[in-house]
């Protein structure tokens, strides 16, 4: 048995996993530093080119590229040979194209939406050239396919940073790899400058390569110091936003971040809208086509909705921004895979750029002074022409005779033996001269290139100058200052404009825009009046209660304008068969209110405390058999009044600390009345009103009115409880009250 054979198993299992994991991280995963591609994309590519599909070629069914590259190089399936090709050509997904397409290759929307590869055709981009040119001119080695068949490169001769400009990702065993495109203009400035000044820091560089530049026209909202320390270290993630734009009050969503869709943006937000989440927003669509790959439309319910929070929201809880993570790992030129900052994987670069140069000159060099070689044997065979021509008419070896007689190499007397008869004429030897003297040339000048390290980095320079010019473009990413997104309360989103919430009688309910409107002079319904009124903000609720004593909660925002007649309250909630409305009341979270009936019992409660998002409403005063009264806002507890009025005409004042502060009940009781005229509607607490200390009450009874000053109040104040004061004669019967306050 061998020693392979009789190995433990945990020891086979390991061996076999790390010979997996090797074979994961070199030739599936993670690209190679010097032409930036992974085996399969290099694969593709080089059968590509064995195709005839350059640029300037006619397009060819996808199946026939798949079909030659997993039948000669790639011994894997076709659907993932495939998938690999239409990456290489979506121009949302790759920077910068190595394949043309034609047919459906996918779309923004779906990138997996591409057709079959029976139905699309392609061949390689003209950028893909610049990996191909110099392939035959000695630049690469070569190892043998799969099956020993065939060679294929071991690498591409690359004549710029792919493996930045287009990037990479993949997942082998143990590590991952995410390196993020960038711009030619940038890499090819940066390599320039790097060879030009060896010593520049990675902050620096980083003045030609600001960040990196993604397929799609997000802005890149990432710090400087966050892209400083990524490229640094060769870690960290990059911060993509979403573009938009205002039309007409509307939000156009017109960039989304690298490897979104449009159909997940706009189910993320349909999400929100659906679970109430967010209901700012009227409608949603997608208008994206061809001329406008993404068109996402948000409309807001109004135009008091403030996009810009609106905006912040939906990108701190939907893909609109995204963070993309960077892992700038790369097999290096020793065979080895490593993290690589910015500096040191530019360096790798040139320094494989500078290998494939010299091995491309010296190929030159060597096949020129093989030609001078063959040349200075003809020369000598036309100085020698017709001793030339005796020997090979006159030996039966006139190779070996011709070697011996002119000192000749045996590439040189086959060189002789190939000249046709036609070629000796006297131009032609005019012509060798002229080659000999311009190949000669071109000897010396690629030995001083080969011999200077200042003229080798010249000739790169002059070549990726000629590579920019050719194939360099703007940048996609811009990078922006911007502030962090936030989530917010819905509140956060609403105006905190001024309004005044209207209901009336029969249960419609409107707010008008502003504190200064008389709701009483507003159009009603026939047969309806004014019953009550609250003055708040925008982004408040207003407290609604009814004739059972429940409080029920709407926000103000979506109450209709007061430019109609409102809405009905019963649409909005789920109220009590029967029941009618008290009245109104809204504040912030520290204000407090006063619940009665007009059994005169009632009590002090936190307006926020009565609010609920519970249709059917929170039971808040216990009326037994009493009908409350509409709700009175208090602003201060400690320095205020309230005056109860009865149906008698009596008044009374207490201090508004006497009540005590419920979240729900009966209260204690506010103004005497009798149980028994009570039961028999002789009298009741027919009106209730705070009013801070110093202020005026002005009775209005009939066409009447009497202003009762601050200083005389104090004959009506009394303790909690008590019956109160006869008013003066003639303003018994009151119709309304209203405070009025010392200026």
């Amino acid at each position: 048995m061998s020693k392979e054979e009789s190995l433990p198993i945990g020891g086979y299992a390991e061996k076999a996993y790390l010979e997996y994991s090797m074979y994961v991280i070199l030739d599936r995963a993670l690209p190679f530093i010097g032409d930036g591609l992974k085996p399969v994309q290099r694969r593709i590519i080089y059968a590509m080119s064995e195709l005839g599909l350059k640029s300037s070629a006619k397009f060819k069914k996808s199946a026939r590229t798949v079909g030659d590259v997993i039948g000669k190089f790639h011994p894997h399936g076709d659907g993932a040979a495939y998938e690999a090709m239409v990456l290489m050509a979506q121009e949302f997904s790759t920077r910068y194209p190595l394949i043309e397409g034609q047919g459906n290759f996918g779309s923004l929307d779906d990138p997996k939406s591409f057709a079959a590869m029976r139905y699309t055709e392609c061949r390689l981009s003209s950028y893909s050239q610049n990996l191909l040119t110099e392939i035959s001119q000695g630049t690469v080695d070569w190892m043998p396919n799969f099956d020993g068949t065939l060679i294929e490169p071991k690498f591409l001769p690359s004549r710029l940073p792919n493996v930045l400009m287009n990037g990479a990702s993949g997942i082998a065993v143990g590590m991952a790899t995410d390196i993020p495109p960038h711009n030619l203009r940038d890499v090819v400035n940066a390599t320039t400058a790097l060879l030009d000044s060896p010593k520049l820091s990675i902050k620096e560089l980083m003045s030609f390569i600001p960040s990196p530049d993604f397929p799609t026209k997000a802005e890149i909202i990432s710090t400087h110091d966050e892209l400083e320390e990524m490229y640094t270290t060769g870690r960290g993630s990059i911060k993509l936003r979403a573009t938009y734009e205002i039309e007409n009050g509307e939000i156009v969503i017109n960039s989304l971040p690298y490897q979104v869709s449009s159909s997940k943006i706009l189910e993320q937000i349909a999400s929100q809208i659906d679970s109430k989440k967010i209901s700012m927003i009227e409608d949603l669509r997608d208008e994206s086509d061809e001329s406008n790959p993404v068109r996402i439309i948000v409309v807001p319910r109004s135009n008091r909705i403030d996009k810009t929070a609106l905006m912040s929201h939906l990108f701190a809880t939907t893909e609109l921004q995204k963070n993309v993570r960077v892992n700038l790992n790369a097999i290096g030129l020793n065979g080895k895979p490593r993290v690589f900052d910015l500096k040191s994987i530019l360096k790798e670069w040139i320094k494989f750029r500078s290998e494939t140069v010299k091995r491309r000159l010296q190929h030159r060099l060597d096949w020129v002074n093989d030609r001078l070689h063959i040349l200075d044997g003809l020369l000598k065979a036309y100085l020698n022409l017709d001793e030339v021509i005796k020997i090979i008419r006159t030996h039966d070896e006139p190779k070996k005779a011709l070697m011996k007689k002119f000192k000749l190499t045996e590439i040189q007397a086959n060189a002789i033996l190939d000249i046709r008869l036609r070629q000796l004429a006297k131009l032609e030897e005019e012509a060798i001269l002229l080659e000999k003297n311009e190949l000669s040339t071109e000897a010396k000048e690629i030995e001083k290139i080969l011999k200077s390290t200042s003229r080798l980095k010249t000739l790169i320079k002059k070549e990726l100058k000629e590579d920019l010019d050719e194939y360099g473009d703007d940048r996609n990413s811009n990078l922006v200052e911007a502030e962090d997104a936030k989530a917010f309360d819905e509140k956060d989103l609403i105006s905190n404009d001024p309004m005044t919430v209207v209901l009336s009688k029969r249960g419609w309910i409107r707010a008008a825009k502003g504190h200064e409107i008389d709701p009483q002079s507003l159009q009603y319904r026939e047969g309806d009046e004014y019953l009550s009124s609250a003055t708040a903000r925008n982004s408040q609720n207003v407290v609604i209660i009814d004739s059972f004593g429940k409080a029920f909660t709407l926000p103000i925002h979506k109450l209709p304008s007061a430019r109609g007649q409102g809405d009905p309250v019963s649409s909005s909630i789920n109220s009590q068969s029967g029941s009618t409305f008290a009245g109104v009341v809204a504040g912030t979270e520290e204000d407090y209110c006063v619940l009665t009936a007009n059994n005169g019992y009632g009590f002090i409660a936190k307006i926020e405390e009565l609010q609920t998002k519970n249709k059917s409403g929170k039971t808040a005063l216990n009326t037994k058999g009493a009908i409350p009264l509409g709700p009175e806002k208090l602003t201060s507890i400690e320095d205020s009044y309230i005056a109860a009025i009865t149906e008698e005409g009596k008044m009374l004042l207490i201090e508004a600390n006497d009540l005590p502060v419920l979240a729900k009940g009966r209260g204690n009781k506010i103004i005497n009345i009798d149980k028994k005229k009570f039961e028999a509607k002789e009298n009741r607490l027919i009106f209730l009103k705070t009013l801070n200390k110093g202020d005026n009450l002005k009775i209005y009874s009939g066409k009447q009115s009497y202003m009762i000053k601050s200083k005389d109040l104090e004959n009506f104040v009394g303790s909690r409880g008590r019956k109160g004061n006869f008013l003066p004669k003639g303003y018994r019967r009151v119709d309304k009250l209203e405070v009025i306050s010392e200026e």
